[in-house]
């Protein structure tokens, strides 16, 4: 069994087009007994996601599914904001209209550079990583975010530029953000959406999960990043594997903000 995906979208995120109704159908047939709805929060000028997202119509809708599908589903209320640490009043004021489970912070953005475009690969592979892991570092350091997005995002891509992406590469600038979310209190998003693009690598991987706990790091979360209903909890089964083989015993579950240690499944 799944326990959870705690990183799922909907039409109310500008990248998705299923109703959160949709999505939860989809939750239930895949037999995962709690989601979290984390829709896109993007406040960057040039993203074709800014201003999207309406909070009072997605409360709306989600709070009407909570109804029908009680005793069927736990349904969780996420928001995965972009660059945190840069729209942070923003950010405020958003978390005080609305009684979040949780906070997902993620990096799309270095400078006016989408990591998800062709452009942002025009330079070495160091300094591609480099510039994203320098960012995620100030990000990790200061933001309002209760888990980590994602975190070596880039390589979703960045084996059609370089090759096969290698995080001992990177070592020496991911383990500094790995103690700062453990000091913070963040957890880890361990995103599987890079597998079903072909790229066979879970987001953080094992490598990074294992110098996670070595460091002592114990909160990490599953997320399917599902845009589809046939998407939920998809690959989250090597999620979970590595998670087991990092030598990791928990995951991590929220309620309003709060975070709740379970065992793993046996």
């Amino acid at each position: 069994m799944i326990p959870q995906d705690y990183h799922v979208h909907s039409h109310h995120s500008v990248d998705c087009k299923a109703s959160i109704e949709e999505m939860v159908l989809g939750a239930i047939r895949a037999g995962i007994p709690e989601i979290g709805f984390a829709e896109h929060f993007d406040l960057h000028p040039l993203d074709p996601a800014c201003d999207w997202f309406k909070l009072d119509s997605w409360a709306e809708e989600l709070e009407a599914c909570r109804q029908t599908m009680a005793g069927r589903l736990r349904i969780r209320a996420g928001v995965e904001v972009g660059e945190p640490h840069i729209y942070a009043e923003e950010l405020r004021q958003l978390l005080g209209r609305y009684p979040f489970d949780y906070v997902i912070g993620s990096l799309h953005w270095i400078g006016d550079e989408l990591l998800f475009e062709p452009e942002y690969f025009r330079r070495s592979a160091s300094e591609a990583f480099g510039l994203y892991f320098k960012e995620l570092d100030l990000m990790a350091a200061s933001c309002e975010m209760d888990i980590l997005g994602h975190l070596d995002v880039p390589a979703r891509l960045s084996a059609k530029y370089y090759g096969k992406y290698d995080p001992h590469d990177y070592r020496d600038m991911i383990l500094p953000v790995l103690r700062k979310c453990i000091e913070r209190g963040v957890a880890l998003d361990i995103n599987t959406a890079a597998v079903r693009r072909g790229i066979h690598t879970l987001t953080p991987g094992l490598e990074i999960l294992t110098w996670y706990r070595e460091l002592g790091g114990e909160r990490v979360t599953l997320g399917s990043d599902a845009h589809r209903p046939e998407h939920l909890g998809a690959d989250l089964d090597l999620a979970l594997e590595a998670v087991r083989r990092a030598g990791l015993r928990y995951l991590t579950f929220f309620e309003k903000r709060e975070p709740r240690l379970v065992p793993l499944p046996c």
